[in-house]
């Protein structure tokens, strides 16, 4: 097992870049996955696991769970980001996710599919390409706030201190 130069639980202000793409490559494959099968509520599902993940950390999201223990410990650490724009990401994705399970629960199954399919196809892109579209908006955001990212926090240590100053 490699050395981490972040706690994956307690350093919450960076993030191993892999582990959005992991996450979101595992929302794109159910999403999809809900679409070819029919089962809507696993859209329901997948957007209380994103809520679960945002707003109790990262041990309680099981994809994030999986990534840190299972697959980081065998593949090694990637670049350290700044977690912001993934989380903001996510956060979209609860709104698109959970949006698309109302519809559906109402009736409009048509817009239903449509929303898990955004949703599924953003994250397959993203996944694959590394282009994160709630990434670049939050990016965009920053950047009109005049808010500074840490594109690639090296030595992370020294990057999670100086965001944490910098949102206090």
């Amino acid at each position: 097992m490699t050395q981490r130069s972040v706690d994956p639980y307690r350093d919450l202000t960076v993030i191993d870049s892999r582990a959005p793409r992991f996450t979101q490559a595992v929302i794109g494959l159910l999403a999809l996955a809900a679409f070819v099968t029919g089962w809507w509520l696993l859209l329901a599902i997948l957007a209380v696991q994103l809520a679960v993940g945002v707003t109790l950390g990262r041990r309680l999201c099981l994809p994030c769970l999986f990534y840190f223990e299972v697959l980081q410990p065998r593949f090694g650490e990637g670049l350290i980001e700044d977690a912001r724009p993934p989380r903001f990401a996510n956060m979209i994705g609860i709104a698109v996710l959970g949006s698309a399970a109302i519809t559906h629960a109402l009736g409009f199954h048509e817009l239903g599919w449509t929303l898990g399919l955004l949703v599924a196809g953003l994250a397959l892109l993203s996944a694959v390409t590394g282009f994160c579209v709630g990434c670049q908006i939050y990016r965009l955001l920053a950047r009109l706030r005049g808010v500074e990212l840490c594109e690639t926090c090296a030595p992370a240590s020294a990057a999670s201190r100086a965001l944490s100053r910098q949102e206090a």
